[in-house]
């Protein structure tokens, strides 16, 4: 790893994370099914990104058949997150949905600290609790528990679950291939899952105006390519743990991006819960970056 690459890590790490911001409010606005929308994410994506991936430069270690299954892996736990997300928006509350679907820092740091032997600092767990905290606290005005949510509360904490299995599959494949062959072989087979799973569902698939298309399209290249693009290459560059704390910039550019795009609220309540998140991030980049001196 080259120290500008690293430099960039981080930046590459928010700004991927602001992109995917933009995520529920293209699946609001579309007028498909939710797993039709995440479908089209990625059935959007993988031509662009097999055109990428063949342009790129010849490398010395090309994927294997093991490491391409470990990516095929990691495309269907992104696809069930991506189903089990969409589906929770529609069963419960967009607070309760952000917030639950945004644990998986805790289930990768804790499958990182017991099931690998990734020791944390303590002031690891203190900006990670920090950040949920923030979390918390940006979607408080509209947090409900009750029966009539359950389910929807149960499939977005799944979502979590999902995700951090997508991204500690990628952060393992980083170690030794390209953003781009992660992308790739990821998104063919979260295509793969997605497309039988709609029509199970019985989803309006086929986008019938130029707006459904043009909202389908920046899902597929801004959020997907543009978004989880930069995580992907970022996860080469930081911790699965730093990676997964970093990413809940994301409800906080959501939350932004509602309320310029759909006007809805953002008071003082989501702007404290944004900055508690940061300060929870930078709590987690200052105990990585002193443990690693050590």
């Amino acid at each position: 790893m080259s120290t500008a690459s690293a430099r960039f890590g981080l930046p590459g790490l928010v700004l991927g994370a602001v992109l995917i911001g933009f995520a529920p409010i293209v699946v609001r606005l579309v007028e498909v099914g939710p797993t039709a929308a995440a479908f089209w994410r990625l059935a959007i994506a993988v031509p662009v990104l097999w055109l990428a991936r063949r342009a790129q430069p010849k490398q010395d270690m090309p994927p294997d058949r093991a490491a391409i299954t470990l990516m095929l892996l990691a495309g269907v736990a992104f696809a069930l997150d991506l189903a089990l997300w969409h589906r929770s928006i529609h069963l419960t509350s967009v607070a309760n949905a952000t917030l639950m679907s945004n644990l998986s820092p805790v289930f990768i740091a804790l499958t990182l600290h017991f099931g690998f032997g990734d020791r944390h600092p303590p002031r690891f767990w203190i900006g990670l609790l920090l950040a949920l905290a923030g979390a918390a606290w940006l979607v408080a005005d509209s947090f409900t528990i009750s029966h009539e949510t359950a389910i929807g509360d149960l499939l977005a904490v799944g979502t979590a679950v999902f995700y951090a299995i997508y991204q500690l599959l990628v952060s393992r494949s980083r170690r030794r291939y390209t953003a781009l062959d992660v992308m790739f072989w990821a998104s063919l087979a979260g295509l793969l899952t997605l497309l039988p799973m709609s029509l199970a569902f019985g989803e309006k698939i086929v986008p019938t105006s130029a707006r459904d298309l043009a909202l389908l399209a920046a899902l597929g290249l801004v959020v997907h390519i543009g978004g989880q693009g930069l995580i992907a290459w970022a996860q080469a560059h930081v911790t699965a743990s730093f990676a997964s704390v970093t990413l809940l910039v994301q409800p906080v550019a959501a939350a932004v991006f509602a309320w310029a795009l759909l006007n809805e609220r953002f008071g003082v309540n989501q702007a404290l819960g944004g900055a508690v998140i940061l300060a929870g991030i930078v709590t987690c980049r200052l105990a990585m970056l002193a443990a690693a001196k050590r």
